[in-house]
């Protein structure tokens, strides 16, 4: 005799979650074995920011892959799927830096090493609250593996790929004009910034042209760069300026005369036709400047603070402040022509907002064509896919008008660049080890003090996370990865690099899929930000309704290559899902057998044959999907499959068999629930380890049972199109009903058309129906006519009818016909659209096509039918 554990009568999911979230670390579960013979699948996870808490945008990115992962492990793969945070310099510099001035200090005050060890000491006590979250969200992780881009095994793996780049010229330093944050005091890389359009004034300057009357006029957007001007350039084919041509000007407020030069790269209608040109203060005029051999004369320092070239009236001024004062004084002295209002594009700091400031520097660049070409050709080929097909696009685009990478940043928290100079000579070293002396010379060496951009270190992510450039077993077994999730805001960031970095270092590529995950949004389709109030927080989502309705929530949502619009009500649909689970399971457990019985084929019911032919179709669809990366089209096919086929039809038809003792139906009922359990668990991990642990003759976990498989034999299309007609008898029945605002108490009478061969079918399950339809009862008659006080309906293509005690309201009767005749036209324009669309005939499957032409068939059927009972009306 089997041992009955029931399930408590109400869920609560916090302890349950508590309790398996626990396990599952305990027990390992997630662990991979390098050493397993089974085909392996692998992951990298987007490492989240060291200063991250979980949020929205996580939770999705982090649940999808985890449905892999799970679905995937059931199938029998050796899963890895390895987790670590990247250091994050700028948003670490950001909070260290607020830490500080609370304290009345700075990092120039507390210097490098100090600052460093501050920055330690908070990743030590803050660094793991987000792998803390993680975990509570169920996520697979293989935390054995776990990384951090920092650590020393990682930290030698970036200096190799510097010192590899640099020794084969692929890296280089050079005095350029790069975009530099003047608040987080960094250099920041061309897409790290953000244009915005804003409405800005376009000022008209008259630059005198000595020993005349004559002026050229000059606009610009930016009147505080023209202390810096070297230069006045004019289309060579600009017959307006060709007098001008080999002349000077007379720099307004500096009083300097600076060359009017001629270059095909001015806009001939913009503005005048006439610009002045700024080589350290502009891209391009930083371009002209070269060309042409101009000075760079540098106005504005790195914190957006005018310089000493500036001169004495503004040096020290705030860029913003220096503008309006250099406005005021071109009136006063009449060079101010005229102001036009403007509106254009200005570059942002994507981390704290700052509009960025052009800045000439020394810098360190990666030369990024010769790697850019291998990464172009990987995805050309289709070696590596991104999943929606559209953003292969958008990577070809970037990709094709690539740039040079500026890789240094003037903050102290990250990989500090191994290039040392001496100072002595000048001599330039770039090496793994610190040398002691310069090679050359032999004189002192001073380190460079910038350090890596956070981008070059996570483009190694997929490899040197498994022990590169040690070869290690890890590295053997899992790169290339096989799948990596993440958001499209990135794809330039990282996953380009991450290809580039790859197919250079490993000769291969790093991942063979690339699934992009939309943004995020609430149901206005308005980004979440604490600004507009509509931020949903998922651990007070978790809170309210368990980790498993927020994972489903997100999943139903993802369909790929769109944005996700959250609402919470979506969380507490299911939320009542989970319970409908929990309280189907419950009812199971119940009436289970005290021992398991065989099943024959050739004797079960009616509804237990449905049942497992309606299985079977749900395995292949969910392996279709998940195979498709289509989630909400696999979390709709399991939800309806538990909620609609197997709680609201099968557990109510078979109540008579299992009050009858019926051990087959028991049978059915059990494995049906435990294959369930099977299917949802990727989705729902928490709950079906519960409910699956209250099965008798269970293993140590869920996430070790074998994925179930599609018994082809199972399926049974007479039972599916019996028990459809059932169905349908019942549905039509409690729709008269509702129509005509009949109670549920009242019982009413059925008759059904279609005689004895109606009466075969439905006979056995009157009890049912009768229940399920709030019958007394059912007559079988082979049509409705002359039959008074009938309400008529049509189930599939049989006519039904209910017998009321009064007289029926003829009127009421036809508009309710009358309805349901529009409803089913509209039904035959959708099926006659899809059958007479030529690609849809091309590309569906013979059966699905098939399908069609039957349901359209039976909605013409259904049509006559309405149409005589409303004919028979008058």
């Amino acid at each position: 005799m089997r041992e009955k554990k029931l399930l408590e009568k109400v869920y609560d999911p916090r302890p349950v979650e508590a309790r398996w979230g626990k396990f599952w670390l305990e027990e390992k579960l997630f662990v991979a074995d390098a050493n397993s013979t089974n085909p392996k699948f692998s992951m990298v996870l987007p490492p989240p920011n060291v200063t991250g808490v979980l949020h929205m945008g996580h939770a999705l990115c982090f649940t999808l892959p985890d449905v892999i992962v799970r679905w995937k492990k059931m199938q029998g793969y050796n899963t890895m799927w390895l987790p670590g945070t990247d250091h994050a310099s700028i948003a670490v510099h950001n909070v260290i830096e607020q830490y500080l001035a609370e304290k009345g200090l700075s990092r120039e005050k507390v210097g490098r090493e100090e600052f460093l060890r501050v920055a330690w000491e908070w990743k030590k006590k803050y660094g793991g609250v987000i792998t803390e979250q993680l975990k509570r969200l169920g996520c697979s992780l293989d935390w054995s593996r776990e990384r951090f881009t920092m650590d020393e095994g990682f930290s030698r793996a970036v200096k190799y790929v510097f010192v590899s780049l640099y020794r084969e010229g692929l890296i280089y330093r050079d005095y350029y004009l790069v975009n530099r944050c003047p608040r987080c005091q960094t250099v920041l890389s061309d897409i790290e910034i953000e244009h915005k359009e804003i409405q800005g004034k376009l000022w008209y300057i008259k630059y005198p042209v000595p020993g005349t009357d004559e002026s050229i006029v000059v606009a610009t957007t930016r009147p505080e760069t023209m202390l810096g001007d070297t230069a006045v350039a004019v289309h060579p084919d600009d017959e307006r300026y060709f007098k001008y041509h080999g002349k000077k000007v007379l720099l307004p407020l500096q009083n300097r005369l600076i060359p009017i030069i001629t270059d095909e790269r001015v806009e001939k209608d913009f503005g005048t036709g006439a610009v002045k040109v700024t080589p350290a203060h502009d891209p391009v005029d930083f371009e002209l400047g070269r060309k042409h051999k101009l000075e760079q004369v540098i106005v504005i320092d790195g914190q957006g603070r005018m310089t000493e070239a500036a001169g004495e009236e503004f040096k020290g001024l705030d860029r913003f402040a220096c503008r309006a004062k250099v406005v005021e004084k071109l009136k006063e002295l009449g060079y101010l022509v005229k102001v036009e209002d403007y509106t254009h594009a200005v570059g942002h700091c994507y981390r704290c907002k700052t509009i960025i400031e052009p800045h000439l520097s020394w810098q360190w660049f990666v030369k990024i064509e010769p790697l850019a070409r291998e990464a172009i050709r990987a995805v050309e080929e289709k070696r590596i896919v991104f999943i929606p097909e559209n953003w292969t696009k958008t990577y070809f685009e970037w990709m094709y008008k690539i740039h040079d990478w500026c890789i240094s940043r003037q903050l102290w928290w990250g990989h500090r660049i191994p290039a040392y100079y001496c100072q002595n000579c000048g001599h330039i070293m770039v090496e793994m080890e610190d040398p002691a002396t310069c090679e050359k010379c032999g004189g002192p060496v001073v380190q460079d003090e910038d350090v890596l951009d956070t981008w070059f270190s996570s483009a190694l992510w997929p490899f040197a996370t498994l022990g590169w450039p040690e070869e290690t077993q890890d590295l053997k077994v899992f790169y290339p990865t096989d799948l990596l999730a993440t958001g499209f805001d990135i794809i330039f960031f990282w996953v380009a690099r991450m290809i580039m970095m790859g197919l250079k270092f490993m000769k291969d590529i790093p991942f063979r899929e690339v699934f992009i995950n939309g943004l995020v949004r609430d149901m206005k389709k308005r980004k979440m930000s604490k600004s507009e109030g509509n931020i949903i927080d998922p651990l007070e989502m978790i809170e309210k309704y368990g980790t498993d309705a927020l994972r489903f929530t997100l999943i139903s949502l993802a369909v790929p290559g769109m944005d996700i619009a959250l609402s919470e009500e979506r969380m507490a649909g299911y939320r009542a899902f989970a319970n409908k689970i929990w309280n189907a399971s419950r009812f199971v457990l119940m009436n289970l057998a005290e021992e398991k019985a065989a099943t024959d084929p050739a004797s079960l019911t009616l509804p237990n044959r449905w049942i497992r032919s309606r299985l079977t179709r749900t395995i292949k669809q969910l392996d279709k999907s998940l195979q498709e990366y289509k989630f909400y089209e696999a979390a709709e096919t399991i939800y309806h499959f538990i909620w609609h086929e197997f709680c609201d039809w099968y557990i109510e038809f078979i109540k008579p068999e299992l009050k009858a003792g019926n051990l087959q139906t028991q049978t059915v009922m059990e494995e049906t629930l435990e294959t369930i359990l099977r299917l949802l668990h990727p989705f729902m991990p928490f709950i079906t380890e519960e409910i699956w642990h209250h099965l008798p003759e269970t293993g140590r976990s869920l996430l070790e049972a074998r994925w179930p498989e599609a018994r082809l034999e199972w399926i049974d299309e007479e039972a599916e199109a019996a028990m459809k007609f059932l169905q349908e008898i019942i549905s039509e029945v409690r729709t008269i009903r509702a129509e005509n605002k009949i109670p549920v108490s009242e019982k009413v009478d059925l008759w059904i058309t279609g005689g004895q061969k109606s009466q075969q079918l439905v006979g056995p399950y009157e009890g049912a129906i009768q229940l399920l339809a709030r019958v007394s009862n059912i007559v079988y008659s082979q049509d409705l006519a002359g039959e008074k006080n009938l309400l008529k309906g049509v189930a599939g293509t049989t006519e039904i009818g209910i017998k009321v005690a009064v007289a029926l309201d003829l009127s009421q009767e036809k508009e309710r016909l009358e309805k349901e005749l529009a409803r089913v036209l509209e039904d035959i324009k959708k099926v006659e659209a899809r059958i007479n669309n030529p690609a849809f005939l091309e590309k569906a499957p013979a059966a699905v096509v098939e399908e069609h032409r039957q349901r359209l068939a039976e909605l013409q059927l259904k049509k006559e039918k309405l149409k005589k009972n409303l004919a028979d009306l008058k």
